[in-house]
């Protein structure tokens, strides 16, 4: 397939499907690759659940779909669903002085928090030695398997990042001010929630939505994240992707949290 001027690749990889997108816009080499508008579908592909060697079938459906495309010597950017990535913040301890110690301090947190240490993860954050930041793990298994498959395929591979993050790349300049970010996905709902003073993350909460849920759940679980996180509620919800309609109607009452369709912006 010939590729145009400005063309890439962005390949999502889920546990349940991958597909393959051609996007006509490019930051440059070395940067996030993010989707504009102008961005076509050229395959999909559903995955058989695999509890052994999930991995491998996700290489085995893009060995097939990036052979049917032809697509050699195109640069690809890769974005991960969220259950194949961790996310979690990390706060820096006191009087940190050098890089390892930041490595350190978001290692012991996410061993805490998910009961393993990070050792088969590749982690990488926004490092800070003064205020907490956010850090996301890519399984190296994963990682290799997906080099594998670009190198097999002629593939030059320039991003690799979690769908949330690329979401959120693409769309926080239209967040208002007291508004929360969520983002929807194969039924599960990834809020980002400012900090109080509107500057940085206070956390980011991936949540399974239930059948069903309309915008009174909604309103309780944006009320009870609140809570947990010693925030005022959200003015607002602003939302993309496979939003649930009833979430997006007039409130009926003062007592709902409003939610609005957040469109994705170009980088």
């Amino acid at each position: 397939m010939r590729r145009g001027l400005g063309q890439f690749l962005r390949i999502d990889v889920a546990p349940h499907a991958v597909s393959v997108q051609r996007v006509r816009r490019w930051r440059g080499f070395g940067q996030a690759a993010t989707a504009s508008a102008a961005a076509d579908t050229l395959a999909t592909l559903a995955i058989a659940p695999a509890v052994e060697a999930p991995f491998d079938a996700i290489a085995s459906a893009l060995r097939v779909l990036l052979g049917e495309l032809n697509v050699a010597g195109w640069p690809v950017s890769i974005v991960l669903a969220d259950e194949l990535t961790r996310m979690w913040r990390v706060t820096p301890p006191p009087g940190v002085e050098h890089m390892a110690d930041l490595e350190a301090a978001a290692g012991l947190r996410f061993q805490s928090l998910y009961g393993e240490t990070s050792a088969a993860w590749r982690v990488s954050a926004d490092w800070s030695a003064t205020q907490p930041f956010f850090a996301a793990a890519v399984p190296r298994a994963l990682l290799a398997v997906l080099q594998t498959v670009a190198q097999d395929c002629e593939l030059s591979i320039v991003a690799v990042e979690p769908r949330f993050v690329s979401v959120w790349n693409r769309s926080r300049r239209g967040l208002k001010q007291g508004a929360w970010f969520g983002h929807v996905h194969d039924q599960l709902l990834t809020l980002a929630a400012p900090e109080a003073d509107g500057k940085g993350l206070r956390a980011i909460r991936p949540l399974p939505i239930p059948q069903g849920a309309d915008h009174d759940w909604l309103t309780r679980t944006l009320t009870r994240e609140a809570l947990l996180l010693e925030l005022d509620a959200p003015s607002l919800l602003q939302v993309n992707g496979s939003v649930p309609a009833g979430w997006t109607r007039p409130v009926r009452s003062a007592a709902h949290i409003p939610c609005a369709a957040l469109q994705e912006q170009p980088a």
